[in-house]
């Protein structure tokens, strides 16, 4: 459970970060990635708050990690790994910025992490006769 914990933690803190930084700091991102200014800066304000949200919800769990698995799965694998996949897609597809495979890559390692985290998590509850909820088909 201690993985779970510390994962939860890091994603928390690396979605917090980003989401105040799109929010209160986007030209500095824009200009710290070499990016084009977004032509409706609203859409990368709206992913701020979207990812500080997510980050507050990671430490609002904090205290009952099993009974909120079905978050760190939603937020972790899916949003997280599919972020990363529509990161490639995009990389290879729409020609977007080479600096972008390097969210693919953090999103994609924190995705990878967490269902592992969790893969534990749940077998240890499992094996003291606990069935581990929020674990997808249970």
């Amino acid at each position: 459970m201690r993985l779970l914990s510390g994962v939860v933690v890091v994603s928390g803190i690396y979605d917090v970060l980003l989401g105040g930084a799109l929010l209160f700091a986007l030209e500095g991102v824009r200009q710290l990635f070499g990016t084009e200014p977004p032509l409706f800066p609203i859409h990368a304000n709206l992913n701020g708050l979207f990812a500080l949200a997510v980050g507050l919800g990671y430490f609002a769990i904090l205290k009952n990690l099993q009974a909120n698995r079905w978050y760190i799965w939603i937020m972790g694998p899916l949003l997280k790994g599919g972020g990363a996949l529509l990161f490639l897609v995009d990389f290879a597809v729409r020609d977007s910025p080479p600096v972008f495979v390097v969210f693919a890559a953090s999103d994609g390692l924190l995705a990878i992490v967490t269902v592992v985290a969790l893969l534990k998590s749940a077998h240890r509850n499992q094996g003291d006769g606990a069935p581990a909820r929020g674990h997808p088909g249970t």
